[in-house]
């Protein structure tokens, strides 16, 4: 009698619950005392609670596999960078986007030309002349490719107060000052970037400033 409430009960509550009579797995390896034991226990945890106790179905019954782990999902793949991008990132850690702003100077202001030339023995006269050309095409060339705007609006000569802290890169301080409001001088309203358009780079050598010129009869 309480062996057969035992069994209808663990059918019933067990792990095993809902499989065909024949496929229960049963380890009947504790010893004689202990199993009749549990018995009792079970015929009156059905008869007054309706249920096995969870030793009792924990030492009997094996108990179901834990499922494994689910694996992690897999991190997407790494979107690489478009063949443009690529270009424009190397060029702009190996320095060929300055090149080629050299480049567009000496081109259309033959700036490196001037820069490189001895002027010692020339005349002022000839200096001036030769500083007007240059000018005007390196001009240019910023007009094109840069916008450039005053770090500072306010005019040269002018006293101006800047408030908090002062980024340094934009901003020098000549002379003694806190860390907070400054007052003084502007002696120069300095120039800052808004927008660089260089074009594409030129196929070859990107690091080509001028190229040599021969002239064959």
């Amino acid at each position: 009698m309480l062996a057969l409430s035992w069994r209808r009960a663990v059918m019933r509550s067990g792990p095993e619950a809902g499989k065909p009579a024949g496929q229960y797995n049963f380890l009947f390896m504790a010893p004689f005392f202990t199993r009749l034991r549990f018995a009792f226990r079970t015929f009156f945890s059905i008869l007054f609670g309706g249920r096995v106790p969870e030793d009792v179905l924990a030492r009997l019954v094996p108990q179901a596999a834990a499922p494994p782990p689910a694996a992690a999902p897999a991190p997407p793949p790494a979107t690489a960078p478009s063949s443009a991008a690529a270009a424009a990132v190397s060029a702009d850690d190996d320095g060929a986007r300055a090149a080629q702003m050299l480049a567009l100077l000496q081109r259309d202001g033959r700036l490196v030309d001037f820069l490189m030339e001895d002027i010692g023995t020339y005349a002022d006269a000839q200096i001036g002349a030769a500083v007007r050309d240059v000018h005007a095409g390196c001009r240019q060339v910023l007009q094109r490719y840069l916008t450039l705007e005053p770090v500072l609006q306010q005019e040269e000569g002018g006293t101006v107060r800047l408030d908090g802290p002062i980024d340094p890169a934009k901003i020098k301080i000549v002379g003694n000052a806190g860390p907070d409001a400054v007052a003084g001088v502007l002696r120069h309203r300095g120039w800052i970037a808004r927008d660089i358009d260089l074009p594409q780079m030129p196929s070859g050598s990107r690091f080509v400033i001028a190229p040599a010129e021969v002239d064959v009869a």
